[in-house]
């Protein structure tokens, strides 16, 4: 067996339009692909840095060449004991399950010991704007059988309200972004149930979260920010209806299936999202998203350019990665 080598670049994505939540608008994504190589065979992953977890692309590519280090050539290096959690991580690990499945001549699924992958329904997010436009903006995609609106805060209902009328039949499910008080939810959660919404994510500050646990949830509330990990479950009971797994946040593919699994333990609902990246960050995350209640995959739709070999979304939904793409 010849010698592991493990590389990581930045890369730029165009975004379709602003994209606005209720930390502020990009208008191009920057992330980092990890790449590992080993006997002519070669596996790629991707993460996106998010500054929210004080995560930036040159950091991120330093972390991974550290690790890469720290590893001495093993591509059955345990990541968990060399690096935390969190894209740096995702990305070298999602690259490592691509070079292993290469090397044997597999798929992912099969090394994984989990059932052949099927396309999965995802929603697709609406841009925090203003009521009119993200009215129309509905309208554009009411074909759509799941949408997600981003909100901020003040004027939240009348965006709601408005997302409806130009999307009358479309599921809903929203996020706050940390932008709510409970105060908020109270007012706003038995009137958003009204217009038929049926999940809201992370709608107060994952540090200052404890009001969920004394709170009636009418509007069944998913875990993002103050869900990453295994070890940020326990911390979640009581407070929270389900959890949003993102491989940048859990650290990679590995940790997710794990994660996965112990939150159904729990009898917590599976939300399966992503940050804004392409097809690339997709891949792996579709395996875990099967069977999941929710599938928030949608980041290559948000783009104005994509990888090679990109992920096809069509009426059934996003499909699993070709081999040439992931996995």
């Amino acid at each position: 067996m010849g010698a592991l080598t493990v590389t990581a670049t930045i890369d730029r994505f165009p975004t379709a339009g602003n994209w606005t939540i209720s930390r502020g608008t990009v208008t191009e994504v920057e992330v980092v692909t990890a790449t590992a190589t080993m006997d002519g065979k070669t596996g790629r992953g991707e993460c996106r840095p998010y500054a929210r977890y004080d995560e930036f692309a040159e950091g991120v590519v330093a972390d991974i060449e550290a690790a890469a280090i720290d590893m001495r050539g093993d591509p059955e290096a345990d990541l968990a004991k060399i690096m935390s959690p969190g894209a740096a991580r995702n990305a070298l690990d999602c690259a490592l399950w691509d070079l292993r499945a290469k090397l044997a001549g597999k798929r992912v699924w099969e090394l994984a010991g989990l059932a052949a992958p099927g396309p999965v329904i995802t929603a697709y997010s609406l841009s925090l704007d203003t009521p009119q436009a993200m009215r129309a903006k509905a309208a554009e995609n009411a074909h759509r059988p799941l949408l997600k609106i981003k909100l901020g805060g003040e004027g939240d209902m009348e965006r709601i309200e408005a997302v409806r009328e130009g999307a009358p039949d479309a599921k809903i499910i929203v996020d706050a972004n940390e932008g709510w008080t409970p105060e908020s939810y109270h007012e706003l959660a038995p009137a958003l149930r009204g217009l038929g919404v049926t999940m809201v994510e992370q709608p107060l500050p994952a540090w200052d979260d404890g009001a969920l646990a004394e709170m009636a949830r009418s509007l069944p509330v998913c875990a993002d920010e103050a869900c990453h990990d295994t070890a940020s479950l326990a911390a979640l009971k009581g407070k929270y209806d389900m959890i949003n797994i993102k491989l940048d946040k859990t650290g990679g593919l590995t940790e997710a299936l794990k994660l996965k699994a112990e939150a159904e333990e729990m009898g917590l609902g599976i939300m399966v999202g992503c940050m804004l990246a392409s097809s690339l960050a997709m891949a792996p995350a579709v395996l875990v998203a099967q069977g999941a209640d929710i599938v928030d995959l949608d980041g290559p739709l948000l783009l104005a350019a994509d990888r090679d070999h990109p992920l096809t979304y069509d009426d059934a939904g996003v499909h699993p990665p070709s081999p040439e793409l992931w996995g």
